[in-house]
């Protein structure tokens, strides 16, 4: 008679002994080698006569992140095999330089709102600069300016640059192409303020020298951002699959039609991106709108009349001009960069709602 015995649970918990190390034995190590580095350190401090609140946390964090990638890949090498520890050390490894990425963003953002916070009132977001030389003021005409131009820019650079990317992707053959993709190219990289040169120049041949107003500004923006909107919707074209086109061809729908209800429906999401993207790198742009839009303290929302604040601009001035009470103009400038912050995270949300908004829709969702 055989008799069935039953197999072992194949959802139990792995151990030492198993081959494979469990769950939680990396998070386990990981503070155990935090406790040991900070008992180092701290032992260190005490005998070098250190108070408590100049103990060196990253070195702490530095050495407890070594000693963690020593022992999981020996314990890992032990209790599993070399290949597996060699996985859990480029794991370790990859984790650690996100980290390293990570932390100058986490303290750029930290430090603009536990300096930017202080002046986040009513009247900050109320009023203008004008006859403020010291406390008080606020930033609403900064807020008009960068909002107007950016706009302006914007209506201005998506459409070139999202019908020059069309072109150099459906229509685009030979040297044409391949010159406007080269200039392009070295547009993405010219400095901002040669944008900014380049504008001024122009009006001042055209209209009169020391001219300054909020479209100079956004034509000088909208120059930085049309090669952005063409690379980034460029690719995004790209990879549109050709058996979509090729369907809608084969029903006899005419090739501006395809590209109007097919191919940029399909991109739509990734072509947001892009012009937020291009958004982003120039809505904190100081020195072409010094040169174009100039600066004032008072509220202006006539983009073609008279010179417009912006808020990296409003920055720049309370930081260097910071008249009778320097306390003020610097909590002013930490809160204009806040706010900007902020407009940019808004735009980025509005941008994602409007690609989810005319993104294709697939049918049983």
């Amino acid at each position: 008679m055989t008799v069935l015995t039953s197999a072992p649970n194949a959802t139990s918990s792995a151990s030492l002994t198993s081959g494979r190390l469990p769950k939680w034995a990396p998070w386990a190590l990981l503070g155990v080698s935090f406790l040991v580095s900070a008992a180092v350190f701290g032992v260190a401090a005490a005998g070098a006569g250190t108070p408590l609140a100049d103990f060196n946390i990253a070195g702490t964090v530095v050495v407890g992140i070594l000693l963690y990638m020593v022992i999981i890949t020996v314990i890992s090498a032990i209790a599993e095999s070399r290949r597996k520890a060699v996985d859990r050390l480029m794991t370790a490894l990859v984790a650690t330089a996100f980290l390293i990425a990570l932390l100058p963003l986490v303290s750029l953002l930290w430090t603009v709102v536990a300096n930017g916070i202080e002046r986040f009132d009513a009247e900050f977001f109320t009023y203008s600069m004008r006859n403020v030389v010291g406390d008080g003021g606020g930033i609403v005409h900064a807020i008009w300016g960068t909002v107007l131009i950016t706009l302006t820019a914007t209506v201005i650079s998506v459409p070139i640059g999202l019908m020059t990317s069309i072109y150099l992707v459906e229509y685009g053959r030979g040297k044409i192409a391949k010159a406007i993709t080269f200039f392009v190219d070295v547009m993405t990289g010219i400095p901002s303020i040669v944008a900014g040169l380049f504008i001024y120049a122009v009006f001042a041949l055209l209209v009169r020298p020391g001219i300054s107003m909020g479209f100079m500004g956004a034509l000088a923006l909208a120059v930085l951002m049309t090669p952005v909107v063409v690379r980034g919707s460029e690719e995004l074209l790209r990879i549109v699959p050709n058996e979509l086109r090729e369907a809608s061809y084969a029903l006899g729908v005419p090739k501006w039609l395809t590209i109007l209800k097919v191919v940029l429906p399909t991109s739509i999401a990734g072509i947001m991106t892009s012009v937020m993207l291009a958004i982003s790198r120039v809505i904190g742009e100081t020195a072409p709108l010094l040169l174009t839009a100039g600066f004032t303290q008072s509220l202006n929302t006539n983009i073609f009349n008279g010179q417009m604040m912006t808020l990296p601009v409003f920055a720049y001035n309370q930081y260097m001009n910071q008249g009778t009470n320097p306390d003020a103009a610097v909590a002013r400038a930490w809160a204009a960069a806040l706010t900007l912050i902020l407009i940019v995270m808004v735009l980025n949300l509005l941008a994602r709602l409007i690609a989810k908004w005319f993104a294709p829709k697939l049918s049983g969702r």
